[in-house]
């Protein structure tokens, strides 16, 4: 088993504060920078699982700033470096409460909720007769935002949004623009390697000058879901399941292995030859989403190696 990077303890010159989230850590270097550090932590129906998954952290990390240079000409981004595999280091930003989701698909949830019967979703009309996975007329956003008790994200609609005061009109209006622009670009960017881009999320921040910037992650194979375009008609003509590219595949072994999140459910057990089938899907992963060969970066000591480059970077 490869070495593995699943919590971090820096404490950076004119640190302020650090929080954890599922993935990421995120450090505040005196209230001005962001230094991002994507672990090899896997979660999945909101849990963390046990065991780390070797260059997870780098692969969602490199798919990320790849995506975010590859769409900064249509929507500004906190990003400033990235002086690590598993290191992004930005603006520091005032997140919106809201996660801005687009599916130009009928999968995933919005495909669990109209099999229930539903026919909006978010504020939002879904037409009738359609089946799993086939396109919607036109991309639809369907908002969510986190709970007040707990991790779980719960669907809003726009007008809830600006009833409750979450976001203002006139800053929701940009999102909802930027949004369909970053959506519109990444469809084109996954058409040239073969893929569809289903859905996908994306979240944006206010920097300290009042604009607004796509922070956290973009177009990675946990924010987002592809399917391979070669046979997605044949398949979908014969009702059969889409291929997919993006973590459901670790979804399914949970489901299949009777665990959904649920309380009372445990954690299957993960050998490691499971866990390195994990890596090898994230590396072939990586590799249809950019187009690139994957170059696994040094993990004989990833802590000392993160801190030495983020350090190096914040002297400059």
């Amino acid at each position: 088993m490869s070495n593995t990077i699943t919590d971090t303890n820096f404490n950076f010159p004119n640190q302020k504060s650090v929080y954890k989230g599922k993935v990421r850590e995120v450090y505040n270097i005196n209230d001005d920078q962001l230094v991002m550090v994507a672990t090899d932590r896997l979660s999945a129906f909101d849990v963390v699982m046990p065991k780390g998954i070797p260059y997870k952290g780098q692969i969602l990390n490199q798919i990320a700033t790849q995506m975010m240079k590859d769409t900064e000409d249509l929507v500004p981004n906190w990003l400033e470096a990235t002086p690590d595999p598993n290191v992004a280091v930005g603006h520091l930003c005032e997140p919106f409460k809201v996660e801005m989701v687009i599916r130009g698909y009928m999968s995933g949830h919005a495909a669990r909720e109209y099999k229930a019967g539903k026919r909006i979703l978010c504020g939002v009309a879904m037409p009738e007769g359609m089946k799993e996975n086939d396109k919607f007329p036109n991309p639809i956003i369907t908002p969510a935002t986190k709970a007040e008790m707990g991790d779980h994200d719960e669907d809003i609609s726009r007008e809830d949004i600006l009833e409750r005061g979450i976001v203002s009109e006139e800053d929701y209006v940009v999102l909802e623009d930027y949004t369909r622009k970053l959506f519109q670009r990444g469809t084109e960017i996954a058409a040239k390697r073969g893929l569809i881009l289903v859905d996908t999320k994306y979240e944006f921040g206010k920097t300290k000058d009042g604009k607004i910037v796509l922070i956290d992650e973009i177009h990675t194979p946990d924010s987002s879901r592809y399917f391979y375009a070669d046979g997605y008609k044949e398949r979908q003509a014969k009702g059969e399941a889409q291929k997919q590219l993006s973590k459901e595949f670790v979804r399914q072994w949970l489901i299949s292995n009777n665990f959904q999140g649920l309380e009372g459910q445990t954690v299957p057990f993960m050998s490691d030859d499971y866990i390195e089938t994990v890596s090898e899907r994230y590396i072939e992963l990586y590799e249809n989403i950019t187009g690139n060969t994957f170059v696994k970066a040094d993990v004989s000591d990833i802590q000392k190696r993160i801190e030495r480059n983020v350090l190096a970077y914040l002297k400059q």
